[in-house]
């Protein structure tokens, strides 16, 4: 077992010995394990080819697929703001639920000892972040080693209300002299890899295991990406998503009008070409930053730390881009809630999918039992452990939660999510265990009243 597919030296990857004793229990106790987070912004659980819904190039993460656990169901509960992330990664850091970290968020700077990387400094471990923050704590305060600390998003020159159908597009996202992602003169995605390998260097010299929360700021806005990951996806390559739509008819009542930043990047209506340049974009961001994941696992594959290393992908949200008619995060669909979610380590199944639904957030709670940390009261997420090895069946979470400020609600159970705006009266019902890309509102069959009903007591339970 391997986190490589292309390389094959012996030395490196899960030794037979680590293998074993997560099979068949044996007592060998190579100590406690490294922990390696990455995170992205902005990629919807579709954006990874593996997963065989969208046409994307991504080799890196296929290797994490293929090579561990896919947890396919893991959401976002949403957010208080219209910056999505900055709940995801509050809850992410807390480990407190979308309203409890809301209304602790104020107050974390003045103890700051119950968040995550505290909690695993206080056991024993060594550890690093670079790339995206955005969560109302001091990076310094919380790690050992700080690498190239972002604010929320790159700012860039222009890129909104674009393209114009039949008009010259003046905005490159390969010119570096329009900043974003280009700001320093290197693409922040290749700098946060850089700065994961040193981190990887650095912890090779102690003899405390790490942990490193790598974030990403890519691929959220603005899409830009070096020419030769552009090349790779021609316009004519891009497929329409079947959900597409010149416009939402809820777009103002759930909160995602014209007054949202992240709705103002295309025109209104929306054209297919539009949707297309804009999807090709985000694809190419997304294969850049695939590259820069490879990079990172193929150091981490040369280091003396591979066999007792466990790896953690995810993203703090999903994105819409063009889909629904919509281009942000701020919606109750599964391409905004949903985001991949992929554990490889000693010991963890290769080439398992498991669909039981978790929270992004889970991945906290799961390298706090990895770590021996006894999680604190106020954690609502859980561990995964069971679920990977199989020792649990069953998801601890029969509802899904989704909220998005006072516009938007949703529910999700066995199989079938409805979504409520309140500020229009209005409710949506879909099946998405048979209709993922939830394209047949079922809110109007009076055969669904007594599941609308019901979903709604859940709704309020929760």
């Amino acid at each position: 077992m391997k986190l490589s597919l292309n390389r094959f030296h012996a030395r490196k990857g899960w030794s037979l010995l680590a293998l074993l004793a997560g099979v068949v229990g044996a007592s060998a106790d190579p100590g406690k394990p490294n922990v390696l987070f990455i995170i992205a912004d902005d990629q919807t659980y579709a954006a990874v080819r593996a997963f065989g819904m969208t046409d994307i190039e991504t080799p890196s993460l296929d290797r994490l697929v293929e090579r561990g656990t896919t947890f396919t169901h893991a959401y976002n509960m949403g957010s208080w703001s219209a910056a999505v992330c900055v709940a995801s990664r509050t809850m992410l850091m807390t480990g407190r639920s979308l309203w409890a970290a809301g209304e602790a968020e104020p107050s974390l700077q003045a103890d700051s000892s119950q968040l995550w990387p505290r909690l695993m400094k206080s056991a024993g471990y060594r550890t690093y972040f670079a790339g995206k923050w955005h969560v109302k704590v001091p990076h310094n305060e919380l790690f050992d080693q700080v690498r190239h600390p972002r604010g929320g998003m790159p700012m860039t020159t222009g890129g909104y209300n674009r393209p114009i159908e039949g008009g010259f597009d003046t905005w490159d996202p390969a010119d570096p002299a329009l900043h974003g992602f280009w700001r320093g003169g290197k693409h922040w995605s290749e700098v946060t890899a850089d700065d994961a390998i040193e981190s990887i260097a650095d912890a090779g010299e102690y003899e405390d295991p790490f942990f490193m929360y790598i974030a990403f700021n890519a691929p959220h806005d603005p899409r830009q990406a070096p020419q030769e990951y552009l090349d790779r996806y021609p316009l004519e390559r891009m497929v329409l998503p079947e959900t597409f739509q010149p416009e939402y008819l809820y777009k103002e009542e759930m909160g995602a009008g014209k007054m949202l930043r992240d709705e103002q990047l295309a025109p209104f209506p929306r054209t297919e070409f539009a949707v297309k340049t804009h999807r090709r974009e985000y694809y190419a961001a997304v294969t850049h930053l695939d590259a820069q994941v490879g990079r990172i696992l193929d150091a981490l594959e040369d280091s003396d730390d591979a066999d007792n290393t466990w790896v953690i992908f995810t993203a703090d949200h999903g994105l819409s881009v063009g889909q629904h008619g919509l281009l942000g995060k701020q919606s109750m669909y599964e391409h905004s809630l949903r985001v991949p979610f992929m554990v490889v380590g000693p010991g963890v199944p290769a080439g398992r999918k498991v669909s039981n639904p978790i929270y992004l957030q889970d991945g906290m709670a799961t390298a706090l039992e990895l770590a021996g940390v006894a999680a604190p009261e106020h954690v609502f997420y859980h561990s995964l452990l069971d679920q990977i090895s199989g020792e649990r069946e069953q998801t601890r979470y029969p509802s899904i939660l989704g909220s998005y400020l006072t516009h938007q609600r949703a529910v999700i159970r066995d199989g079938w999510k409805l979504i409520l705006y309140p500020k229009g009266a209005a409710a949506r019902l879909f099946h998405v265990a048979a209709d993922e890309l939830e394209t047949h509102d079922l809110a109007a069959d009076p055969n669904q009243k007594e599941r609308m009903k019901a979903l709604m007591a859940e709704l309020l339970s929760l």
